[in-house]
């Protein structure tokens, strides 16, 4: 027997282009250009390995679901200095913790905060952008909630609209998931519109589930983040958590690690949970993990990286397809008239790979794809690799 929820998952967006462009040839006159998936290819801060090779001989021990106190400790103090918190605001013990990716946490918090409904009883409401990040739409299912998908368009810089949402819906709702700076848009969310999204998670009791792991890949002002938003009211994490990756502020994917921040009990509910379900953190990977937080210096180096390829962008583009420098993140998302039709021209012409907009979204009522004419591109290759695939699609178009 299978659970017959699965039947409801979206396929992977990468298992839907392997599809589209696995069948057709690539241009053989040119070295494939792979711009589809978010892994960061600049080199490891040496901290991390150093840190690793430090603590090596700890992989002997089972690690703690809930990191070192270490750890947490250095989590806190960035949460603090970054977001200008204050002091004590958040506990290091009781308001973090540490997660083996956040990808896996992202699906994993929904069923902690989604009550299923009783029999004849209407199914809660997970609320998810579109454009959005395929992980959200499982967590919605597999929690048995029904997603609920809010159209992330131009006209509401690529941001679901509030004012669009019925009180019927929100009150249904047990989670919102809001991805900041947006993926693969580019977007930051303003404090107005976080202060707007917070009063509805709180006056209609849903969790307000954010995705930050892109907010230290900016390009000239750092992100607002919802810590800040509720240190002005008060200081509660009542109806919120956060998500950090180091994956992208530290180029530290294979590290797989991160951490969630919220409200004591939840947290404490999670980490419970994650006893049974959730993979700890090696220990050396906890060491390698607290260096970096500590560390200020290559995360601005890493950034410069980004700042430098948005200008080769910019300069390569200019005002086509819609170019506009992402605020936040490193993905691209160029209007190409027909996103599908672009994939496969790039592919057999230019033997470079995008992703279409449209394997990352899905249609409204309507029957209008949001995603339809977009590409996304990632730009985590080294710069100079970046310029002449860049250059290379401009031109292919």
């Amino acid at each position: 027997m299978i659970n017959s929820e699965l039947s409801h998952l979206r396929g992977s967006p990468f298992d839907a282009l392997r599809s589209l462009l696995d069948p057709l040839t690539p241009a053989q006159n040119f070295e494939p250009a792979i711009l589809t998936i978010g892994e960061p290819q600049h080199t490891p801060p040496q901290l991390m390995i150093d840190a690793l090779r430090a603590n090596e001989h700890l992989y002997g021990k089972y690690p703690p679901v809930g990191g070192t106190a270490e750890l947490r400790g250095a989590i806190a103090g960035w949460l603090t200095r970054r977001y200008g918190l204050p002091d004590g605001m958040i506990a290091a013990d009781q308001h973090i913790a540490p997660v083996n990716g956040t990808k896996e946490a992202l699906y994993m918090i929904a069923s902690v905060i989604t009550e299923r409904a009783g029999h004849n009883q209407p199914k809660p409401v997970i609320l998810l952008p579109t454009p959005y990040y395929h992980v959200y739409h499982a967590a919605a299912v597999m929690a048995g909630a029904e997603p609920v998908f809010l159209p992330a368009g131009p006209e509401t810089h690529f941001f679901p609209d509030l004012d669009a949402l019925s009180p019927e819906v929100l009150d249904r709702a047990s989670a919102f998931y809001l991805c900041n700076p947006s993926n693969p848009q580019g977007t930051v969310a303003s404090a107005d519109y976080l202060r707007a999204a917070l009063t509805l998670a709180r006056k209609h009791g849903f969790m307000l589930v954010v995705d930050e792991c892109y907010s230290e890949i900016y390009d000239r002002t750092p992100p607002t983040g919802i810590l800040e938003i509720c240190a002005e009211k008060g200081g509660s994490l009542d109806h919120v958590i956060a998500f950090h990756s180091l994956s992208k502020r530290s180029s530290a994917a294979g590290l797989r690690s991160g951490f969630c921040v919220g409200e004591t009990e939840l947290i404490q509910t999670f980490l419970n949970l994650r006893n049974f379900a959730g993979a700890a953190s090696p220990l050396p990977v906890c060491a390698a993990a607290t260096a970096l937080w500590n560390d200020y210096t290559h995360v601005e180096e890493n950034r410069a990286l980004y700042r430098e390829k948005f200008d080769m962008a910019e300069e390569i583009f200019g005002s086509r397809f819609g170019f506009y420098r992402p605020e936040g993140g490193f993905f691209l998302w160029l209007d190409v008239g027909d996103g599908v039709e672009a994939a496969k021209q790039l592919w057999t012409k230019a033997a470079i790979r995008v992703l279409p907009g449209r394997f990352l979204s899905v249609a409204g009522p309507d029957g209008v794809n949001p995603g339809d004419p977009y590409i996304r591109i990632a730009l985590v290759s080294p710069p100079e690799n970046s310029k002449e695939a860049l250059t290379r699609l401009a031109n292919s178009l």
